[in-house]
């Protein structure tokens, strides 16, 4: 059976289900299942007729369709007259769960229009172009920088150690500007010292010391990564990127085209994310786990399987949507003023006083105080990002200047060059969480990486090669 049949049938049997039990009015049911149709469209599109390698697409799909319908579906199911539906707290009204979804279908339709116009524009092609960036200096290079790593390594041990025996929850009294540097840049300098590592030993067929040399740095460098960041050191929507980028490096071909990546991302995040959510609640160790496999399954029927999962404040994008439409009627748009903190992410608040709040706790301050929600650290789409700073213009504009990046990194995956392609698999991960949002996170937790894993080693490069 081709994988293609088999996404179809897990795609269409779960949709299936979804819209079997969803229990809306007849405007909230038929909202719902216009923008699935659009995003099974996109889906067809993306998994049959689509030529092109664009792990971006498929995160974008997956995104929506677990964010924008499923996840807020089967909230809504769950309406009663008692208690709001949605892990936010905001308040069921029909109009404005219809008015978000005209939203995402604005964004969803000028986002897939906008990529095939860029994507014709800039005429992508299937062939590689070769790298010039594996040169007789490449043994240096890699030395440089695995010393760089070491260095890094020798000044931050007793704080990675500290960070691994403590909760990654804990509040930590380090600035944010400088937890940004160590943790989203510095602490991510192996990943592209690896990937350039690996491209230099595929390239050298042969054994001899230097290839010797450089095949014990990449397992070193490989250790040295997996000790910065491991799920005792970081958020999982964090390590996400970075192994799978990994994956993409070492093993390709399990994930190296659209029918693949989707099937991995489906599953990852539809079925297998929700799934362990379920059994983080459970009150064993590991033990009386091993003694009596039973407690998972109590555990599980407790907590209420798949669909609790689904109504808990991980799936709050649709909701917040809502939210920050309501923050809008209060307060106005922002015309840009909120774009201004994610620009200038770099500057400290210490110094700009008058720094905007990022947008998902601007919108978490705003539920507090008019819904009695209790928590403003929340996320906030990019949907929603779009339409507090301009409206609907500013969600068509955000939808647009997507896919002209996500063309962007298409090339990048395709140009041969090693560090491109790390950070251009990078971001297609990476889009979940910047899709999701807020913008000022999305954007911030990828500048850091973009910097240690492709311009660190592309200035080391450029020195040596002179």
């Amino acid at each position: 059976m081709k994988l293609k049949t088999v996404l179809t049938f897990l795609y269409l049997s779960t949709s299936l289900l979804v819209f079997l039990f969803f229990k809306a009015e007849l405007l909230v049911w038929i909202s719902f299942f216009i923008n699935f149709i659009v995003i099974t469209g996109i889906t067809y599109f993306h998994l049959n007729l689509e030529k092109t390698y664009s792990p971006f697409l498929t995160s974008f799909v997956v995104f929506t369709y677990l964010f924008c319908i499923v996840a807020p579906i089967i909230q809504i199911s769950s309406y009663n007259a008692l208690k709001s539906p949605f892990p936010t707290k905001y308040p069921y009204d029909t109009w404005d769960i219809i008015f978000a979804n005209l939203l995402i279908l604005v964004f969803c339709v000028v986002f897939f229009a906008s990529y095939l116009f860029f994507k014709k524009k800039k005429s992508i092609n299937t062939l590689i172009t070769p790298s010039n960036q594996i040169s007789y200096s490449s043994p240096l290079v890699i030395l440089v920088l695995f010393i760089f790593c070491i260095i890094i390594l020798k000044l931050n041990l007793n704080y990675v150690i500290d960070d691994i025996s403590q909760s990654i929850y804990i509040k930590n009294e380090e600035s944010v500007s400088s937890l940004l540097i160590k943790k989203k840049v510095l602490f991510l300098v192996p990943l592209g010292a690896i990937a350039f590592t690996h491209a230099y030993l595929k390239k050298k067929k042969g054994i001899n010391t230097n290839t010797m040399i450089a095949f014990m740095i990449l397992i070193l460098l490989v250790i040295v990564l997996f000790f910065f960041k491991n799920p005792l050191t970081e958020k999982r929507n964090a390590l996400g990127p970075i192994y799978i980028a990994l994956i993409y490096i070492f093993t390709p071909k399990l994930i190296n085209s659209n029918s693949k990546f989707f099937l991995f991302m489906f599953l990852s995040l539809v079925i297998v994310f929700p799934l362990m959510s379920t059994f983080t609640h459970i009150d064993a160790n590991f033990s009386e786990i091993l003694n009596n496999p039973n407690l998972l399954v109590e555990s599980f029927t407790r907590f209420g399987g798949i669909t609790t999962a689904y109504s808990s404040l991980h799936y709050d994008a649709f909701a917040n949507v809502m939210a920050s439409v309501n923050y809008v009627e209060t307060n106005g748009f922002s015309f840009g003023y909120q774009l201004l903190g994610t620009l200038f992410f770099f500057i400290p608040r210490s110094v700009w006083i008058t720094k905007p709040l990022s947008t998902g706790e601007l919108v978490g301050d705003h539920l507090i105080e008019n819904f009695g929600f209790t928590y403003n650290n929340l996320s906030n789409s990019l949907i929603s990002e779009g339409y507090i700073n301009f409206g609907f213009f500013g969600v068509v504009v955000f939808a647009i200047l997507l896919a002209y990046f996500v063309i962007v990194f298409i090339k990048w995956i395709k140009s041969g060059d090693c560090l491109k392609q790390v950070i251009a698999f990078y971001f297609a991960v990476h889009l979940i969480f910047l899709l999701r949002g807020d913008l000022t996170n999305g954007f911030t937790y990828f500048i850091g990486p973009l910097i240690a894993a492709y311009f660190i080693p592309k200035i080391v490069i450029k020195i040596f090669n002179k």
